[in-house]
C-alpha cells in the first residue's frame, strides 16, 4: 500500500525525488505519512483539498479489504 500512495504522489509534485512514505502499522490501524518537498505540498492537496480526499478514498478502499483502518497524513 505504500507503494501506491508513493505512486500516487510522485506523479503530482514537481519534485518527485523528495516524496517520502512511511508507514506506521497499529494493531487495527495503518497510519500512512507522506512528506513532499517544500512548494509540492498544494499540489498533492488540491483546491479545497479534492485530491487529498480523493487519495484518502482510494487508500481506504484498498485497505478494506485488509480489515484494517488506513489514514493518511500528508506532511512538508
Amino acid at each position: 500500500m505504500r507503494e501506491f500512495v508513493e505512486f500516487i504522489a510522485k506523479h503530482l509534485v514537481d519534485n518527485p525525488d523528495n516524496v517520502k512514505v512511511t508507514e506506521v502499522e497499529g494493531e487495527r490501524t495503518t497510519v500512512y505519512e507522506l512528506r513532499v518537498g517544500e512548494g509540492d505540498l498544494g499540489k498533492v492537496i488540491g483546491k479545497r483539498g479534492q485530491t487529498a480526499k480523493s487519495i484518502r478514498t482510494l487508500l481506504g478502499a484498498a485497505s478494506a479489504k485488509s480489515g484494517k483502518r488506513a489514514v493518511l497524513e500528508i506532511l512538508e
